[in-house]
Parts: structure tokens; C-alpha cells; sequence
């Protein structure tokens, strides 16, 4: 008879290091879903717009430049003008386009009603966009 080995074996030692494998598989697929839907949860508004052929960008927007100097003389880009010559002016550029815009440079030294009177004119000739022009403000240097 025989009776085998009395000499035990030793089994398979148990696993002290933890497999990352499975970890780094979850971690890249949550990942992946985040990516994706990060952009879908930014817009608020899902909107589905109806296609045309007829759709094409627009031009950027043109501009006129009004000035006003220090003695209250109005300016067209560079060619003086008086308030009468400036309503006509702008009334042909808005006929042009509505959406050009008005970019008004004033001298600090000008009275508001002057200011006021030349936005009057530009909305009252259908310009309805109208910019404030100013210099940056320098920052005063330390000692």
C-alpha cells in the first residue's frame, strides 16, 4: 500500500499586491463619458435650427467714426461737417446698413448736451449701435 508523501506541500502563497488593472479600465472609461458629455451640459438650450441654403455669415460690422473736439466742431472720419450734414450722411449709411456702428470720440473738455445731441442724430437716422471711444487709462509709475 502505498500511502504518498507525508511531506506536505505548500500551497500557492496569497496575492499581497492588488491588481490596478481593472481600476485604471473604470477610471479611463468614466473618463471618456465625462469628455463627452462635459460640452452636451454647457448649453442650457438644446436647439435643432432649420437648415437653408439661403443662410450665409455675415460681414463684420462696418463702423463710422464721429468726432467731437475740444471747441464742440463735429467731425465725419476726418472731413468736418455740420449737424445738419451729419443726419443726412448717417441716414445713407443707414440705408446701407443698419447694423453699422456708430463710434463716437469725444473730447472730456465737451458739454453732455453736445455728446447727447450727435446720439440723437445717429438713432433718429437708424443707427442704433453706437461705441464710446476712450484711451486706456496708464497706470501712473512708482517711484
Amino acid at each position: 500500500m502505498s500511502f504518498g508523501k507525508l511531506e506536505r506541500s505548500k500551497g500557492s502563497q496569497p496575492m499581497s499586491e492588488i491588481n490596478v488593472t481593472p481600476l485604471v479600465d473604470v477610471m479611463l472609461v468614466l473618463l471618456v463619458i465625462f469628455i463627452i458629455t462635459a460640452p452636451l451640459l454647457a448649453s442650457s438650450i438644446k436647439l435643432d435650427l432649420p437648415s437653408t441654403d439661403v443662410a450665409k455669415p455675415t460681414e463684420a460690422p462696418k463702423f463710422v467714426t464721429v468726432v467731437i473736439d475740444k471747441s464742440a466742431k463735429i467731425f465725419l472720419g476726418d472731413q468736418p461737417t455740420d449737424l445738419a450734414a451729419l443726419a443726412t450722411s448717417l441716414q445713407q449709411t443707414a440705408k446701407q446698413n443698419k447694423d453699422t456702428e456708430v463710434q463716437l470720440r469725444s473730447d472730456e473738455t465737451v458739454p453732455y448736451g453736445k455728446v447727447i445731441e450727435v446720439i440723437g442724430i445717429a438713432q433718429k437716422a437708424g443707427l442704433t449701435r453706437i461705441g464710446f471711444v476712450a484711451n486706456p487709462q496708464v497706470p501712473a509709475s512708482k517711484p
